[in-house]
C-alpha cells in the first residue's frame, strides 16, 4: 500500500486527477481492510479529504474524520496536525471561522509539535498559514497579514527550502508568498493580490498542482479587480499546467461562468467553457 499511495500523491502533485479517480478508491478500500496501518490510513483519508474539497465533494467530511480518527490512532504528530488543518478547511469553507481558527491554532500551540526541528517548525507554520486564509476570509485583513508575517518567520526559521512536500505542496517562503496572493483576495485587496503573484515565478514552484494554484488564484484576483482579458488568460495558463484538474474544480468553472455573463465574449472563452463541460 505504501508504493500505491506514493504514486496517488505524485498523481494529486501532478493534477493528474484521471488517474486518482480510479487509483484512490481502491487504496482507500486497501487501508480500510488494513488493522494495523493507522498512519497509512491518515496519509491515504488526508489525500481523499484533499482531493474531494478541491472538487467540492461533501464526502471530504467523511474523509476528514476519518483522517483525523486514524492519525490519532497513529500517534504521528505530524499526522495528527494535518488532519487537523484538512479538516479546518472544511469548516473555513463552511463559514465555521471559529472552528477552523481553533481547530489549527490548538494543533500549532500543542505540545507535540514544540521543538526546533525542521519538519516541526514546517508543520507549525502550515497550521498558522491556514489560520490566516481563514482571517481573510472572515474579513480581517490586518490579522491575516500578522499571521502570514508568522507564518513567513517560520519559514525562515524552518531553513528556507521545501519542507513537507507530501503535505499539499509543502512549506517553505514559496508557499508563504503563493499563500499571500489568495489571502489578498479573499481579505478584498485584489491589486495586492496581483503584487504578490509577480513576485513569484510560477515555473519554479515544486509542483503542478501548485502551479495551477498560483494561475486560479491569479484568475480570481483579476476577476475581483474586474479585469476580464487577464482573467480569462490567467485561466487558461492554468489550463496549460494541469488540465484535468483546472477543468474539474468549481472556482475555476464558477470564474468562467463569470465571464460568459459578463461582457463581451472574450476569444477562446467558448472553448474554455465546453472544455469545463458548461454548455
Amino acid at each position: 500500500m505504501r508504493p500505491a499511495l506514493a504514486a496517488a500523491i505524485a498523481d494529486y502533485d501532478a493534477s493528474r486527477f484521471g488517474r486518482l479517480e480510479h487509483g484512490l478508491p481502491r487504496l482507500v478500500h486497501s487501508v480500510q481492510m488494513a488493522v494495523s496501518a493507522a498512519d497509512l490510513a491518515a496519509e491515504t483519508y488526508i489525500l481523499t479529504t484533499r482531493v474531494l474539497t478541491k472538487l467540492g465533494d461533501e464526502l471530504a467530511w467523511v474523509a476528514a474524520d476519518r483522517a483525523v480518527l486514524s492519525a490519532r490512532l497513529s500517534g504521528r504528530p505530524l499526522l495528527v496536525a494535518e488532519a487537523a488543518r484538512v479538516q479546518a478547511v472544511l469548516a473555513r469553507r463552511a463559514g465555521r471561522f471559529t472552528q477552523a481558527t481553533d481547530l489549527v491554532m490548538a494543533a500549532a500551540d500543542g505540545e507535540v509539535l514544540r521543538g526546533h526541528a525542521s519538519a516541526l517548525v514546517a508543520e507549525r507554520g502550515l497550521l498558522v498559514m491556514s489560520a490566516a486564509y481563514t482571517a481573510a476570509h472572515a474579513g480581517d485583513r490586518a490579522g491575516m497579514r500578522e499571521l502570514t508575517a508568522q507564518a513567513d518567520a517560520l519559514a525562515r526559521e524552518a531553513g528556507g527550502g521545501v519542507l513537507l512536500r507530501d503535505h499539499g505542496g509543502g512549506f517553505g517562503p514559496g508557499a508563504v508568498a503563493l499563500h499571500r496572493i489568495s489571502a489578498e483576495y479573499t481579505a478584498g485587496d485584489p491589486s495586492a493580490a496581483v503584487a504578490a503573484a509577480r513576485r513569484i515565478a510560477p515555473a519554479r514552484l515544486p509542483t503542478v498542482e501548485r502551479q495551477a494554484r498560483y494561475w486560479v488564484d491569479v484568475a480570481r484576483a483579476y476577476a475581483m479587480w474586474g479585469r476580464r482579458e487577464e482573467t480569462l488568460s490567467a485561466l487558461l495558463r492554468a489550463e496549460r499546467a494541469a488540465p484535468e484538474e483546472t477543468r474539474a474544480r468549481p472556482a475555476a468553472q464558477a470564474l468562467v461562468w463569470g465571464l460568459l455573463a459578463q461582457g463581451r465574449t472574450l476569444p477562446g472563452l467558448r472553448e474554455l467553457a465546453f472544455r469545463c463541460g458548461l454548455r
